[in-house]
């Protein structure tokens, strides 16, 4: 028996739209994103796609995305577990803060090294490894063995915390995950055989 697993990043968000570090902020998405959320709910609902469950995380920019891609499919009452297992990537020092403010403190190449090296930390915050030993546990224990029944689960939450999921599903190194880009509000629907390898991979851009 296989399941489905949708993945979405949230909708664009006030700070997206500013260019701060966001991390374990809490910003509203904006109209845009709004808009890119339920965007991401019509592409679902093209394809048929009915959910059993949705897991998003404790932040309201993906909390939001969830509702509205069910809202679109007319599931807005759905059982929605809510975890910070799932949240953003906490930038530590670095949230709030421009992202060009950062370079002009830090400098270009220490400001790059703590966005895109895998396991290099900001000062206080978290790297993708450090993400991912929330992220994977999580999914182990709490959300895969709704797939491996056969069902079809949603899951709405942020660049770093899926890229860490799609790091384990895809089995990506860590070098390598770094580099992929998420972008907001495009579903990626995982269809996963019974001992839980991956059957497809679907991108609705």
């Amino acid at each position: 028996m296989s399941g489905t697993l949708v993945l979405v990043r949230h909708g664009q968000s006030e700070w997206n739209l500013k260019n701060l570090f966001t991390g374990w902020r809490d910003p509203g998405l904006t109209e845009q994103g709004h808009a890119e959320a339920k965007s991401a709910g019509e592409k679902l609902k093209a394809r048929g796609l009915k959910f059993d469950i949705a897991f998003t995380s404790a932040l309201s920019r993906a909390q939001t995305t969830c509702q509205h891609i069910l809202d679109v499919l007319g599931q807005g009452d759905l059982k929605t577990i809510r975890n910070a297992a799932l949240n953003e990537r906490d930038y530590g020092d670095l949230n709030g803060l421009n992202k060009d403010d950062a370079r002009a403190k830090w400098g270009e190449e220490q400001v790059h090294i703590w966005r895109r090296s895998y396991d290099t930390p900001p000062p206080g915050g978290e790297s993708l490894k450090d993400t991912g030993a929330r992220v994977w546990p999580y999914y182990l224990h709490d959300m895969q063995k709704h797939v491996l029944s056969g069902g079809t689960v949603l899951v709405a939450a942020h660049g770093n915390s899926l890229r860490a999921l799609i790091m384990a599903l895809d089995g990506i190194s860590g070098p390598d995950i770094v580099k992929l880009e998420l972008g907001t509000g495009v579903p990626i629907v995982y269809k996963l055989n019974a001992d839980s390898t991956v059957a497809s991979k679907d991108v609705l851009a």
